[in-house]
């Protein structure tokens, strides 16, 4: 056995050993009555923050705060401890004097992580730290297995993702990054609702996958005897709503796209899509960078951050620049110059590009998008919007007015990375239908990620849908940037995970 392999053994040992201390420790309160998991609420006075916030009201004042203790330097007949609330911690003081000997020798045989009731009078140390001098205590529930590395945080990066709960209690910068993720989605609930858009929720079980060109989660509902979706976007579905009059809505919730996971994608995500009736893409440019300024300056108080050791400003305007001239600036190449298909094919062997289906079957436009992916899109740090974009890979959107080989379309970018997709709407039903139909192709070129045939949508359009802007953002993405989060996963509370080998 190597030296590693006996370091491991040994560190396995120990932690048995440690987890059946305190099961032993737990079993004898049970004997001795104390059980803790038999107590069902604790009758608190004050969090650790409201006894700083206010503690000239509160010194010397009795209160009762409740937590995880997460330090204990209990000796002789005094000590301190630091107990651990959803905002923080605050230091406790107990001293012999004050509860007597059996009572201080329960206090000390307290394992780290053990979740406390405290009642106690609230003063400063002198060394200025606002404190509570202990008169009662209680255990209200039993840790069993010890906290990683006795509060030195939790590391592993694996772990912590799998273990989000020991990961919050143990690192107090990611509870701070998930409470600003709630501040977040607060902020644009706000700014929307200031707005007058009204907030909805749509199926997230669909018979139809629509709405974005994405591969499906597929799952069988038994009592209909039919496959159906979980949701790749919301778009279809709120199109609908402004179909029938709700004319400006939003939804805040979870799509699902079955495709790879890396620091920027998760299986399972969350968006917002909105829409309002009679704007077009110009507004909806607008009213992105309006509102993610609104939260930046909600949130951190400013719409400078810093990402990656890289300041970004969401300061409105942000850049605008179509694809053709991003393209033109990026990789030399104008393609308004390009005669046709043919001759994008060239460009595109010259090139080497990627291209997501036979060279053949693409077409100018495909590649137009393509050459924009390999060369334009890691250029923009700053919030960009890249507008215009060919029509073959915008199924949804209006053509640009005075050129109909492009679109109304435009995508929000950052740090080199897409964080928003917004149309003028198509709102012609017999157009759209032609749309899908071309994506049907695709599909039959092998393309398992063109659109679905949606006839109940075309039902609706052929109703009467008005003139409407459309806007989606990756709520996770954005959060990224305004958390300085350098992976999807670390915004996720329980990102997807393959399951740990047992």
């Amino acid at each position: 056995m190597s030296k590693e392999e006996k370091n491991l053994n040994k560190l396995e040992k120990n932690f048995n050993a440690l987890i059946n201390e305190r099961r032993e420790k737990f079993f004898n309160l049970q004997k001795d009555g104390k059980d803790p998991f038999d107590i069902y609420k604790v009758e608190r006075t004050h969090t650790s923050k409201q006894i700083k916030d206010n503690y000239d009201e509160l010194e010397q004042k009795t209160v009762t705060v409740a937590g995880r203790l997460i330090s204990k330097r209990v000796h002789g007949k005094a000590g301190f401890s630091d107990l651990y609330d959803r905002y923080g911690k605050i230091q406790l003081y107990i001293r012999i004097d004050d509860v007597g000997e059996e009572r201080l020798k329960e206090y000390k045989s307290f394992d780290i992580g053990d979740i406390l009731s405290v009642t106690g009078r609230v003063f400063k140390t002198k060394t200025g730290e606002i404190s509570i001098h202990i008169t009662d205590f209680e255990l209200v529930a039993k840790s069993l297995r010890p906290l990683p590395e006795k509060w030195h945080g939790l590391k592993d990066p694996d772990l912590r993702y799998r273990q989000r709960y020991v990961d919050l209690i143990t690192n107090q910068d990611v509870r701070d990054t998930f409470m600003k993720r709630t501040e977040i989605i607060k902020s644009i609930r706000e700014y929307l609702d200031k707005k007058d858009y009204i907030e909805v929720e749509t199926p997230i079980l669909s018979p139809i996958a629509g709405g974005a060109a994405a591969k499906p989660f597929t799952t069988h509902h038994n009592s209909l005897n039919m496959d159906m979706y979980l949701r790749i976007a919301t778009e279809l579905y709120l199109k609908r709503l402004i179909v029938g009059g709700f004319e400006k809505v939003y939804e805040i919730g979870k799509c699902f796209r079955n495709e790879g996971m890396d620091i920027r994608h998760n299986p399972e995500y969350t968006s917002i899509e909105l829409y309002e009736a009679f704007a077009d893409y110009n507004d909806m440019m607008e009213l992105t960078e309006n509102m993610v300024a609104y939260v930046c300056d909600k949130v951190l108080g400013t719409t400078k951050v810093v990402y990656e050791d890289t300041e970004i400003d969401f300061k409105p305007p942000w850049r605008r620049i179509t694809m053709v001239d991003a393209v033109k600036e990026y990789a030399d190449i104008n393609f308004d110059q390009v005669k046709d298909d043919e001759e994008a094919r060239q460009i595109a062997k010259e090139k080497h590009l990627e291209l997501k289906k036979e060279l053949k079957d693409c077409s100018k436009g495909d590649i137009l998008d393509a050459m924009f992916e390999e060369f334009c899109e890691d250029k923009f740090i700053q919030p960009t919007f890249v507008m215009d974009y060919p029509v073959e890979i915008s199924p949804l959107t209006k053509k640009k007015r005075g050129n109909d080989k492009f679109t109304e379309r435009f995508e929000g970018f950052v740090f080199g990375r897409e964080i928003c997709n917004a149309y003028s709407e198509l709102n012609d039903p017999l157009v759209q239908r032609e749309r899908f139909e071309q994506q049907l192709k695709e599909r039959e070129l092998g393309d398992d990620e063109a659109y679905m045939m949606d006839e109940d949508f075309l039902n609706a359009l052929e109703i009467g849908m008005p003139p409407t802007g459309g806007l989606g953002i990756g709520i996770d993405r954005l959060i990224m940037f305004l958390t300085n989060s350098s992976s999807i996963r670390d915004v996720i509370l329980f990102p997807t995970m393959k399951p740990a080998q047992q």
